[in-house]
């Protein structure tokens, strides 16, 4: 008998445990959207007597999303957020990017105490400077209810994550030799920069873009804290319109949501190849 098949054996069984287990905790997880998908197409009367059920007494419908289109005034809302998200990833990636490749090859002494204070300030909870922040552009300079003030606060608060990511990929991944060969060539260091250096960032990127995007894309709290007018509404606060204090449009909520995460769920369908490349080079080899 040979000795390796007992321990062949109990590496099959602890395969055949650990996908179980997975399968488990994929269900458990995708449970929550399964019953939104599902809801979206009922009338509030079978969602609430039959959250479970198939269809219910009045079937299947589109009703739903016609009257949440309309109501929450899809096409302004689905406006305001991409505005947001763009500009909110657009200027995360260039000012991280060229914040980490400077403070990678620049041993200055400013640029290490900068990159520590980063690192410091991505422990810090968003709920501990909320109220302060709001107090001094709201009461101080008048700057709410402006995208503007939201963007730069998204890019406030992503900036540190975003160069410790681009930091460690640029250190671990990207030789010197290449930007010495492009200045002897004549390249000046913003040419370099963007000609030689960014385009081989792109799986930390596109790592980047899709957190960052699902992050401002789906971030309630900052917004409704920001945006007071109802004309500059993002999606997650539209879809909150048909939650009220007296009473729940649960079938117009639910299809709003559906409508909300289709876009989202697009962006990570096309990048989602660069995200382990993106997430193992920037943080391991940090």
């Amino acid at each position: 008998m040979n000795n390796n098949e007992p321990m062949n054996t109990s590496r099959k069984i602890a395969g055949v445990i650990k996908t179980l287990v997975t399968i488990v905790i994929f269900v458990f997880y995708m449970f929550p959207f399964y019953l939104i998908v599902l809801n979206s197409f009922k009338a509030k009367r079978d969602i609430i007597k039959s959250p479970l059920s198939w269809g219910g007494k009045k079937g299947f419908t589109l009703d739903n999303f016609v009257t949440a289109f309309e109501k929450m005034d899809f096409l302004h809302v689905l406006g305001n957020s991409v505005i947001i998200t763009v500009c909110s990833v657009l200027l995360i990636i260039i000012f991280s990017s060229m914040a980490a490749w400077i403070f990678v090859r620049k041993d200055w002494l400013i640029n290490k105490v900068l990159f520590m204070l980063m690192l410091f300030s991505m422990v810090i909870p968003f709920q501990v400077v909320m109220i302060p922040l709001i107090s001094i552009y709201g009461g101080t300079f008048g700057l709410l209810n402006h995208r503007g003030t939201l963007i730069f606060m998204h890019l406030g608060f992503s900036v540190s994550m975003a160069v410790f990511m681009f930091h460690g990929f640029i250190k671990g991944s990207i030789p010197l030799s290449l930007e010495e060969a492009a200045q002897i060539d004549g390249a000046s260091r913003f040419r370099t920069f963007f000609q030689i250096v960014f385009p081989l960032l792109k799986p930390t990127t596109a790592t980047l873009i899709i957190l960052y995007a699902l992050s401002v894309w789906n971030d309630y709290l900052l917004p409704s804290l920001i945006l007071t007018g109802k004309s500059l509404y993002t999606l997650p606060i539209a879809t909150k319109l048909f939650q009220g204090a007296y009473g729940n449009d649960m079938d117009l909520l639910m299809a709003a949501l559906v409508m909300t995460i289709i876009p989202v769920i697009i962006l990570y369908i096309a990048l989602q190849k660069y995200i382990v490349a993106g997430v193992v080079a920037g943080a391991v080899k940090s």
